[in-house]
């Protein structure tokens, strides 16, 4: 085996462009959506299964809010962006915070290290100082800032079970999030990832035109990765796989797909995509197993399943209409619209627009 083989550095579970970047791990270029999403929609959504890419992708829109023009030499977007503009970050991870408490402490504390950056405010609640925290932030650059919230439903998940705490923790997010309503004048793009969609909580409520990414073709690969680029980027460790198992190339590639293949998040039933979590761990590994699904499980699914045993019986070939797909909340009673989002369920078959979609599990 090469050595070029063997130095290179796969970036198992890194959450961080600019680690990965500055650490000469092997990076998926996806810059190009990064630079469709801050230049699109003022407000998005979009929602993937666990450990598919989403905090990469916002950790990857900081660094372009912030021009850390650097790290991203040689990508696709230095072809796309000409301005490089630099923008205040207003930067949230609501995952860990599994109560009404440490949700309102940990927004506590991460605006009052964005008060200690750009000035102290004289208002109280959370939406008021976030509200003059984004009127600052704009005043001091010059221009629109820009509001990333990975995991915004962690917490809501968390208590979906316990309802009195789930009313608790809905009353921080009303505290909070009207925020970007009423400061929408000092905002470039707001950006928030999650599992699952609360359609009815205030955010979306209260925001105009929320662009649900997730479903839209043109983001069907935003996250995860395409065969194409599989092939174009892993080629070294496609071929140390197939030396381990004494597999051809192809054999190779087909025991990858038939695996971790099959996601699909749009209509277009061509655009499929590989679980990145199991696919990256299975070429540095050189071993195929299942990865994704021994890394930890959602606590929100062995409630879901203890509450609604009778679906045990009943997932394979469930439908579910586009209506239901778009529009409806998660709750303990829909739990196939859960797994899902969740990424256990895929389309298997696409129809007219009005008529139901099929799903079959995702094997992984």
């Amino acid at each position: 085996m090469s050595e070029q083989v063997t130095v290179r550095k796969l970036p198992k579970g890194l959450q961080s462009f600019e680690k990965i970047r500055r650490g000469g791990y092997v990076y998926v270029d996806k810059t190009d959506f990064v630079w469709q999403i801050a230049n699109g929609e003022q407000n998005n959504l979009l929602i993937r299964p666990r450990r598919f890419g989403k905090s990469l992708l916002t950790s990857t829109l900081k660094c372009y809010f912030e021009v850390r023009k650097e790290l991203f030499e040689g990508l696709k977007i230095m072809e796309l962006e000409e301005e490089w503009k630099p923008r205040q970050v207003f930067h949230f991870d609501f995952s860990g915070n599994n109560t009404a408490r440490s949700l309102e402490n940990y927004l506590d504390g991460v605006l009052s290290d964005y008060e200690d950056l750009l000035g102290k405010s004289s208002k109280l609640n959370l939406k008021d100082r976030f509200l003059d925290l984004m009127k600052k932030g704009m005043e001091k650059i010059q221009a629109p800032v820009a509001v990333l919230v990975d995991e915004y439903d962690s917490p809501l998940q968390h208590t979906l079970y316990n309802e009195i705490e789930h009313d608790k923790v809905r009353d921080v997010y009303k505290s909070f999030f009207p925020a970007l309503k009423s400061g929408e004048d000092y905002i470039k793009c707001t950006f928030l990832t999650g599992i699952t969609r609360f359609n009815q909580l205030s955010i979306f409520s209260t925001l105009n035109n929320v662009c649900l990414l997730g479903s839209k073709t043109q983001y069907a690969t935003v996250c995860g990765l395409t065969a194409a680029e599989i092939k174009e980027n892993f080629m070294p460790e496609l071929i140390k796989m197939s030396e381990v198992y004494g597999w051809s190339l192809e054999r190779t590639l087909l025991e990858l797909r038939e695996m971790y293949d099959g996601y699909r998040f749009s209509k277009d039933m061509e655009k499929t995509v590989y679980n990145p979590f199991s696919l990256v761990f299975a070429l540095g590994d050189s071993h195929v197993a299942s990865y994704w699904a021994a890394s930890g499980g959602s606590r929100m699914l062995g409630d879901m399943i203890a509450h609604s045993e009778t679906y045990g019986d009943t997932l394979e070939g469930c439908k579910l209409d586009n209506d239901t797909l778009e529009r409806s909340d998660v709750s303990l009673d829909d739990v196939p619209l859960f797994l899902y989002q969740a990424g256990y369920l895929t389309h298997i078959a696409a129809r007219s627009s009005s008529n139901p979609l099929s799903f079959n599990r995702v094997e992984n």
